[in-house]
Protein backbone atom coordinates (compact mmCIF):
# COMPACT_ATOMS: atom_id res chain seq x y z
CA UNK A 1 0.00 0.00 0.00
CA UNK A 2 3.37 2.66 1.08
CA UNK A 3 6.64 1.73 -0.11
CA UNK A 4 8.98 4.11 1.29
CA UNK A 5 12.45 3.96 -0.17
CA UNK A 6 16.13 5.74 1.08
CA UNK A 7 14.18 8.65 2.25
CA UNK A 8 15.98 11.22 3.86
CA UNK A 9 15.44 14.61 5.11
CA UNK A 10 17.57 17.44 6.22
CA UNK A 11 16.98 21.01 7.12
CA UNK A 12 19.10 23.71 6.96
CA UNK A 13 19.58 26.23 10.39
CA UNK A 14 19.16 30.33 10.35
CA UNK A 15 23.06 30.31 10.53
CA UNK A 16 23.83 27.92 7.49
CA UNK A 17 24.50 24.64 9.41
CA UNK A 18 22.25 21.43 8.49
CA UNK A 19 20.57 18.70 10.33
CA UNK A 20 20.11 15.80 9.15
CA UNK A 21 16.63 13.99 11.14
CA UNK A 22 16.13 11.19 8.27
CA UNK A 23 18.89 9.65 7.21
CA UNK A 24 17.72 6.09 5.01
CA UNK A 25 14.77 4.89 5.61
CA UNK A 26 13.19 2.23 3.88
CA UNK A 27 9.84 0.22 4.97
CA UNK A 28 6.73 -1.40 2.71
CA UNK A 29 3.26 -1.66 4.82
CA UNK A 30 0.37 -3.12 3.87
CA UNK A 31 -3.45 -2.81 4.34
CA UNK A 32 -4.56 -3.31 6.90
CA UNK A 33 -1.48 -2.94 9.39
CA UNK A 34 -1.78 -0.88 12.69
CA UNK A 35 1.96 0.15 12.73
CA UNK A 36 3.42 1.97 16.30
CA UNK A 37 6.51 4.45 15.61
CA UNK A 38 8.30 4.32 18.98
CA UNK A 39 12.13 5.30 20.12
CA UNK A 40 13.77 8.28 21.76
CA UNK A 41 12.86 11.52 21.19
CA UNK A 42 14.53 13.38 18.31
CA UNK A 43 15.06 10.40 16.26
CA UNK A 44 12.72 11.56 13.10
CA UNK A 45 9.20 9.76 14.44
CA UNK A 46 6.98 12.82 13.63
CA UNK A 47 9.37 13.86 10.71
CA UNK A 48 8.68 10.82 8.87
CA UNK A 49 4.70 10.87 9.10
CA UNK A 50 5.12 14.91 8.37
CA UNK A 51 7.03 13.47 5.25
CA UNK A 52 4.87 10.47 4.22
CA UNK A 53 1.79 13.35 3.69
CA UNK A 54 4.23 15.85 2.26
CA UNK A 55 3.74 18.26 5.32
CA UNK A 56 7.97 17.98 5.29
CA UNK A 57 8.46 17.50 2.00
CA UNK A 58 11.67 15.25 2.00
CA UNK A 59 14.90 15.78 0.53
CA UNK A 60 15.87 12.66 -1.14
CA UNK A 61 14.05 8.84 -1.39
CA UNK A 62 10.74 8.32 -2.63
CA UNK A 63 7.62 7.85 -1.33
CA UNK A 64 5.07 5.10 -3.36
CA UNK A 65 1.32 5.04 -2.76
CA UNK A 66 -1.05 2.47 -4.38
CA UNK A 67 2.01 1.79 -6.74
CA UNK A 68 2.47 5.68 -7.43
CA UNK A 69 5.25 7.51 -6.51
CA UNK A 70 4.14 10.90 -4.91
CA UNK A 71 7.16 12.94 -4.95
CA UNK A 72 6.96 12.43 -9.02
CA UNK A 73 7.23 15.61 -10.34
CA UNK A 74 3.46 16.47 -11.83
CA UNK A 75 1.87 14.27 -8.92
CA UNK A 76 -1.04 16.10 -7.44
CA UNK A 77 -0.70 15.84 -3.36
CA UNK A 78 -4.64 16.53 -3.36
CA UNK A 79 -4.92 13.32 -4.60
CA UNK A 80 -2.57 11.54 -1.81
CA UNK A 81 -3.97 13.69 0.80
CA UNK A 82 -7.64 12.43 -0.11
CA UNK A 83 -6.16 8.74 0.64
CA UNK A 84 -3.96 9.50 3.74
CA UNK A 85 -5.32 11.05 6.55
CA UNK A 86 -3.56 12.96 9.73
CA UNK A 87 -4.49 13.34 13.45
CA UNK A 88 -2.10 16.07 14.85
CA UNK A 89 -0.96 16.24 18.27
CA UNK A 90 -1.89 19.74 18.68
CA UNK A 91 -5.75 19.17 17.37
CA UNK A 92 -5.73 21.95 15.14
CA UNK A 93 -9.51 21.93 14.89
CA UNK A 94 -10.93 25.40 13.39
CA UNK A 95 -12.60 27.51 16.74
CA UNK A 96 -14.73 29.36 14.93
CA UNK A 97 -16.22 26.45 13.54
CA UNK A 98 -19.18 23.88 15.53
CA UNK A 99 -18.04 20.38 15.80
CA UNK A 100 -20.04 18.81 13.17
CA UNK A 101 -18.97 21.65 10.79
CA UNK A 102 -15.13 20.76 11.54
CA UNK A 103 -16.28 17.45 10.38
CA UNK A 104 -18.21 18.28 7.55
CA UNK A 105 -16.47 21.01 6.12
CA UNK A 106 -13.71 19.39 4.54
CA UNK A 107 -15.84 16.46 2.80
CA UNK A 108 -18.41 19.02 1.43
CA UNK A 109 -15.56 21.90 -0.15
CA UNK A 110 -13.31 19.00 -1.23
CA UNK A 111 -15.23 15.69 -2.12
CA UNK A 112 -18.57 17.77 -3.06
CA UNK A 113 -20.53 15.80 -1.08
CA UNK A 114 -24.42 17.23 -0.52
CA UNK A 115 -24.49 19.23 2.82
CA UNK A 116 -27.47 16.41 4.02
CA UNK A 117 -25.34 13.42 3.05
CA UNK A 118 -22.19 15.33 4.59
CA UNK A 119 -24.11 15.76 8.42
CA UNK A 120 -25.46 12.51 8.35
CA UNK A 121 -22.07 10.60 8.26
CA UNK A 122 -20.62 12.83 10.47
CA UNK A 123 -23.03 12.21 13.37
CA UNK A 124 -22.23 8.90 12.29
CA UNK A 125 -18.36 9.19 13.05
CA UNK A 126 -19.34 11.53 16.30
CA UNK A 127 -21.25 8.64 17.82
CA UNK A 128 -18.35 6.28 16.75
CA UNK A 129 -16.35 8.35 19.16
CA UNK A 130 -18.84 9.08 21.61
CA UNK A 131 -19.51 13.07 20.89
CA UNK A 132 -22.52 13.06 19.31
CA UNK A 133 -24.16 15.29 21.99
CA UNK A 134 -21.51 17.64 21.27
CA UNK A 135 -22.17 18.36 17.46
CA UNK A 136 -23.39 21.63 17.47
CA UNK A 137 -20.95 23.43 20.16
CA UNK A 138 -17.16 25.31 19.59
CA UNK A 139 -14.14 23.22 19.98
CA UNK A 140 -13.34 25.96 22.93
CA UNK A 141 -15.91 24.22 25.33
CA UNK A 142 -14.48 20.26 24.78
CA UNK A 143 -11.57 19.09 26.99
CA UNK A 144 -8.75 18.11 25.48
CA UNK A 145 -9.52 14.32 25.38
CA UNK A 146 -12.50 15.70 23.66
CA UNK A 147 -10.61 17.61 20.94
CA UNK A 148 -8.75 14.86 20.16
CA UNK A 149 -11.70 12.81 19.19
CA UNK A 150 -13.54 15.05 17.16
CA UNK A 151 -10.12 15.16 15.30
CA UNK A 152 -10.28 11.87 14.75
CA UNK A 153 -13.39 11.59 13.40
CA UNK A 154 -13.05 15.17 10.62
CA UNK A 155 -9.98 12.91 9.77
CA UNK A 156 -12.49 9.99 8.91
CA UNK A 157 -14.37 11.82 6.87
CA UNK A 158 -12.37 11.57 4.34
CA UNK A 159 -12.67 8.25 4.08
CA UNK A 160 -8.67 7.56 4.11
CA UNK A 161 -7.07 4.62 3.14
CA UNK A 162 -4.57 5.42 5.88
CA UNK A 163 -4.76 7.37 8.92
CA UNK A 164 -0.90 9.25 10.36
CA UNK A 165 -1.47 9.40 14.29
CA UNK A 166 1.61 12.10 15.45
CA UNK A 167 1.75 11.72 19.44
CA UNK A 168 -2.29 12.02 19.42
CA UNK A 169 -2.16 11.85 23.69
CA UNK A 170 1.20 13.99 24.33
CA UNK A 171 -0.82 17.27 24.48
CA UNK A 172 -3.50 15.61 26.73
CA UNK A 173 -4.17 15.71 30.59
CA UNK A 174 -3.34 12.30 31.61
CA UNK A 175 -6.57 11.94 32.45
CA UNK A 176 -7.81 11.95 29.26
CA UNK A 177 -5.17 9.71 27.22
CA UNK A 178 -7.57 6.82 27.88
CA UNK A 179 -10.74 8.13 26.18
CA UNK A 180 -8.28 8.54 22.75
CA UNK A 181 -6.43 5.71 23.02
CA UNK A 182 -10.01 3.32 23.19
CA UNK A 183 -11.17 4.87 20.02
CA UNK A 184 -7.65 4.05 18.22
CA UNK A 185 -8.45 0.71 19.66
CA UNK A 186 -11.56 0.73 18.12
CA UNK A 187 -10.42 1.70 14.44
CA UNK A 188 -8.08 -1.52 15.07
CA UNK A 189 -10.30 -3.68 15.30
CA UNK A 190 -12.11 -2.35 11.79
CA UNK A 191 -9.24 -2.80 10.12
CA UNK A 192 -8.04 0.59 9.41
CA UNK A 193 -4.43 1.06 8.15
CA UNK A 194 -2.56 3.45 10.64
CA UNK A 195 0.86 4.57 11.22
CA UNK A 196 1.24 5.77 14.76
CA UNK A 197 3.93 7.72 16.66
CA UNK A 198 3.23 6.85 20.26
CA UNK A 199 5.09 7.24 23.80
CA UNK A 200 2.46 4.69 25.34
CA UNK A 201 4.58 1.48 25.09
CA UNK A 202 1.67 -0.66 26.84
CA UNK A 203 -0.73 0.83 24.26
CA UNK A 204 1.98 -0.12 21.24
CA UNK A 205 2.16 -3.62 22.29
CA UNK A 206 -1.43 -4.06 22.92
CA UNK A 207 -2.87 -2.23 19.87
CA UNK A 208 -0.34 -2.75 17.21
CA UNK A 209 0.49 -5.61 14.21
CA UNK A 210 4.07 -4.10 13.48
CA UNK A 211 6.35 -2.15 15.48
CA UNK A 212 9.21 -0.05 14.22
CA UNK A 213 11.87 1.47 16.75
CA UNK A 214 13.28 4.58 15.02
CA UNK A 215 17.10 5.35 16.31
CA UNK A 216 19.51 8.14 15.25
CA UNK A 217 17.01 8.60 11.34
CA UNK A 218 16.65 5.20 10.75
CA UNK A 219 14.51 2.31 11.29
CA UNK A 220 16.77 0.58 13.94
CA UNK A 221 14.06 -2.36 14.17
CA UNK A 222 11.18 -3.58 12.96
CA UNK A 223 9.24 -6.52 14.24
CA UNK A 224 6.10 -7.93 15.72
CA UNK A 225 4.99 -6.65 19.50
CA UNK A 226 6.20 -9.65 20.81
CA UNK A 227 9.53 -9.53 19.40
CA UNK A 228 9.95 -6.14 19.81
CA UNK A 229 9.16 -5.94 23.30
CA UNK A 230 9.84 -9.05 24.17
CA UNK A 231 12.82 -10.19 21.92
CA UNK A 232 14.30 -7.40 20.70
CA UNK A 233 17.95 -8.17 18.83
CA UNK A 234 19.42 -4.70 18.90
CA UNK A 235 20.46 -3.52 22.40
CA UNK A 236 19.44 0.02 21.79
CA UNK A 237 15.64 -1.35 21.35
CA UNK A 238 16.23 -3.60 24.20
CA UNK A 239 17.51 -0.60 26.41
CA UNK A 240 14.52 1.54 25.12
CA UNK A 241 11.67 -0.75 25.32
CA UNK A 242 12.65 -2.06 29.40
CA UNK A 243 13.12 1.48 30.29
CA UNK A 244 12.46 2.52 33.82
CA UNK A 245 11.67 5.38 35.36
CA UNK A 246 12.94 6.53 38.77
CA UNK A 247 12.44 8.91 41.85
CA UNK A 248 14.75 8.78 44.55
CA UNK A 249 15.01 10.45 47.90
CA UNK A 250 17.81 9.78 50.62
CA UNK A 251 16.04 10.57 54.22
CA UNK A 252 18.85 10.98 56.57
CA UNK A 253 16.45 11.85 59.52
CA UNK A 254 12.94 12.41 61.12
CA UNK A 255 13.08 16.01 60.26
CA UNK A 256 12.79 15.60 56.21
CA UNK A 257 11.27 17.30 54.06
CA UNK A 258 7.86 15.51 53.24
CA UNK A 259 6.29 18.67 51.19
CA UNK A 260 9.20 18.01 49.16
CA UNK A 261 8.36 14.24 48.51
CA UNK A 262 4.95 15.04 48.13
CA UNK A 263 5.25 17.55 45.03
CA UNK A 264 8.10 15.25 43.91
CA UNK A 265 5.47 12.54 43.69
CA UNK A 266 2.45 14.34 42.15
CA UNK A 267 4.57 15.66 39.40
CA UNK A 268 6.24 12.26 38.51
CA UNK A 269 2.65 10.86 38.70
CA UNK A 270 1.70 13.41 36.29
CA UNK A 271 4.98 13.07 34.18
CA UNK A 272 3.80 9.43 33.83
CA UNK A 273 0.47 8.72 33.01
CA UNK A 274 -0.30 7.72 36.95
CA UNK A 275 -2.75 10.09 37.93
CA UNK A 276 -5.07 7.16 38.93
CA UNK A 277 -2.56 5.85 41.25
CA UNK A 278 -1.50 9.07 42.91
CA UNK A 279 -3.99 9.33 45.57
CA UNK A 280 -2.94 5.68 46.77
CA UNK A 281 0.64 6.42 46.54
CA UNK A 282 0.30 9.70 49.01
CA UNK A 283 -1.38 7.16 51.84
CA UNK A 284 1.19 4.68 51.28
CA UNK A 285 4.89 6.70 51.76
CA UNK A 286 3.07 9.06 54.74
CA UNK A 287 2.34 5.13 56.42
CA UNK A 288 5.40 3.85 55.54
CA UNK A 289 7.69 6.76 56.40
CA UNK A 290 5.57 8.08 59.61
CA UNK A 291 4.54 4.74 61.30
CA UNK A 292 6.22 1.33 60.10
CA UNK A 293 9.19 2.65 59.24
CA UNK A 294 9.55 5.41 62.36
CA UNK A 295 12.48 6.25 63.47
CA UNK A 296 14.61 3.91 60.94
CA UNK A 297 17.15 5.94 59.62
CA UNK A 298 19.01 6.79 57.25
CA UNK A 299 16.44 5.43 54.30
CA UNK A 300 16.29 5.64 50.90
CA UNK A 301 12.89 5.82 49.13
CA UNK A 302 11.95 5.29 45.23
CA UNK A 303 9.24 5.74 43.44
CA UNK A 304 10.00 3.03 39.60
CA UNK A 305 7.57 2.94 37.20
CA UNK A 306 8.40 0.55 34.24
CA UNK A 307 6.95 1.75 31.22
CA UNK A 308 6.27 -1.48 29.57
CA UNK A 309 4.56 -3.39 32.55
CA UNK A 310 3.03 -0.58 33.58
CA UNK A 311 3.96 -2.04 37.43
CA UNK A 312 4.29 0.85 39.88
CA UNK A 313 6.63 0.23 43.03
CA UNK A 314 7.51 2.15 46.21
CA UNK A 315 10.96 1.05 47.70
CA UNK A 316 12.04 1.57 50.93
CA UNK A 317 16.05 0.44 51.07
CA UNK A 318 17.66 0.50 54.50
CA UNK A 319 21.56 0.10 54.53
CA UNK A 320 22.92 -2.60 56.86
CA UNK A 321 20.45 -4.32 57.36
CA UNK A 322 20.01 -8.53 57.55
CA UNK A 323 16.35 -8.52 57.90
CA UNK A 324 13.39 -6.50 57.20
CA UNK A 325 12.96 -3.72 59.53
CA UNK A 326 9.01 -4.07 58.95
CA UNK A 327 7.36 -4.86 62.28
CA UNK A 328 5.18 -8.06 62.59
CA UNK A 329 1.70 -6.91 63.74
CA UNK A 330 -1.87 -6.06 62.43
CA UNK A 331 -1.22 -3.03 60.56
CA UNK A 332 1.36 -4.43 58.38
CA UNK A 333 -0.32 -7.27 57.68
CA UNK A 334 -3.62 -4.97 56.49
CA UNK A 335 -0.97 -3.01 54.46
CA UNK A 336 -0.35 -6.21 52.78
CA UNK A 337 -3.58 -7.35 52.10
CA UNK A 338 -4.14 -3.69 50.33
CA UNK A 339 -1.64 -3.54 48.02
CA UNK A 340 -0.98 -5.69 44.61
CA UNK A 341 2.56 -7.44 46.10
CA UNK A 342 4.59 -6.63 49.45
CA UNK A 343 8.31 -7.80 48.96
CA UNK A 344 11.05 -8.70 51.70
CA UNK A 345 14.63 -8.99 50.18
CA UNK A 346 17.98 -8.53 51.36
CA UNK A 347 20.14 -7.10 48.93
CA UNK A 348 23.94 -6.60 48.49
CA UNK A 349 23.67 -3.24 50.88
CA UNK A 350 20.63 -3.53 53.47
CA UNK A 351 17.24 -5.03 52.87
CA UNK A 352 14.60 -3.59 50.40
CA UNK A 353 10.97 -3.22 51.39
CA UNK A 354 9.07 -2.79 48.02
CA UNK A 355 5.04 -2.28 47.66
CA UNK A 356 3.86 -2.84 44.46
CA UNK A 357 0.47 -0.69 43.90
Amino acid sequence: MISIKHLSKTFRNPDGSTLTVLKDVNCDIEKGEVISIIGPSGTGKSTLLRAINMLEPPTGGEIWVDGENILAKGYRLDKMRRRVGMVFQGFNLFDHMTVLRNITYAPMELLKKPEEEARAEAMELLKKVGLAQKADVYPDSLSGGQKQRVAIARALAMHPEVILFDEPTSALDPTMVGEVLSVIRGLAKDGLTMLIVTHEMRFARDVSTRIFFMNEGVIYEDGTPEQIFGHPVRSATKAFVNRIQKLVYEIDSDEFDYLQIHTGLSRFCIKYNLADKMDEAYVLIKEMLFEHLRGIRPLTFRITHAELSGETALDFMVEGRTESPLPRNEAVERLRSRVKGLVEEPTARGFRVKLLI
